[in-house]
């Protein structure tokens, strides 16, 4: 039997302390820090729905019982709401979780990484295609588009191997990033022949950067269970699919939109400033009040 193009599940590794925003997440787990009024991991999920993905895996840590709490029915919240005759909140409180999205949770009990948090799942996933999300990057299509994750999905079914959503970046922030090096493959694919973790800019293969997004293939689990530590000490993802370039092909998607690297304060506020000045109820306002200011 051929092997499914389909992309049914997405996983999302949300096990990090985002330490980048403490003290704000000594308590409070990054991915639910709001930009406007959604968290980030809202985002990520509604993303992948989009796409047509109803099955989302969240691989949690400790302290972030929050992230649980909110794809869960809040029901005196909503009683509360339907006593007041609030209709449009409590819509929007339901929206959240809709009745055709199952979520699932499971523990990274050791922080060794993307890699290690991936292979965390691979019980949940099973034998099939799956995609993985990082909420710290807030990821918008163009306006009136596909998001990137719908983009991808759709790319897939077509050639049904590994996606890496990549974009070019300065030469001096290649140690962020993992970094391909591939030949055109027709549209807004590249076929990779080489992905390298976080190199100096000297060594540095090209400039085409690894953004948080991925469909990959349920090889890539055993790869992963025999990848010794990386960079930083950690079990790296991107070690583990340059193993698997060795297997199957590989390809780098150049998405339709725009990142907002919000692991990261500067990423973070101009995701907030550009998406509260889309919002449909405050974004005529907030671009008064940013015209008011003297800059």
């Amino acid at each position: 039997m051929a092997p499914s193009t389909r992309v049914r599940k997405a996983v999302f590794p949300v096990a990090g302390l985002g330490t980048r925003f403490l003290p704000a997440t000594k308590a409070s787990p990054k991915e639910m820090l709001p930009v406007v009024d959604k968290p980030l991991i809202q985002y990520a999920v509604e993303e992948a729905y989009e796409a047509g993905i109803r099955h989302m895996i969240f691989v949690t840590g400790r302290s972030k019982r929050a992230i649980e709490d909110h794809f869960d029915t809040a029901y005196e919240l909503e009683s509360e709401l339907e006593a007041a005759h609030k209709q449009e909140l409590l819509a929007l409180v339901r929206s959240v979780q809709p009745a055709d999205m199952d979520c699932a949770y499971v523990r990274q009990p050791r922080s060794l990484g993307l890699g290690h948090a991936v292979l965390c799942a691979e019980a949940l996933v099973g034998d099939e295609p799956f995609a993985v999300l990082l909420a710290d990057d807030l990821m918008v299509g163009k306006p009136g588009g596909p998001g990137v994750m719908a983009q991808m999905t759709e790319a897939f079914a077509k050639q049904g191997r590994s996606l890496l959503a990549v974009q070019e970046v300065p030469l001096e922030h290649t140690r962020r990033y993992g970094i391909v090096q591939g030949e055109a493959a027709g549209g807004a694919l590249l076929r990779i022949d080489a992905i390298v973790e976080k190199p100096a800019p000297e060594q540095a293969p090209s400039r085409m950067g690894v953004a948080g997004r991925y469909i990959l293939t349920p090889a890539i689990f055993g790869l992963i269970r025999s990848q010794p530590r990386g960079v930083g000490g950690e079990i790296q993802l991107t070690d583990a699919i340059a193993r698997l370039l060795e297997q199957e092909a590989v390809y780098a998607y150049q998405y339709a939109g725009k990142r907002y690297d919000c692991g990261s304060k500067e990423g973070f506020l101009e995701a907030t400033v550009e998406l509260a000045l889309q919002h449909p109820e405050v974004g005529g306002a907030f671009r008064q009040y940013l015209k008011g200011l003297a800059l």
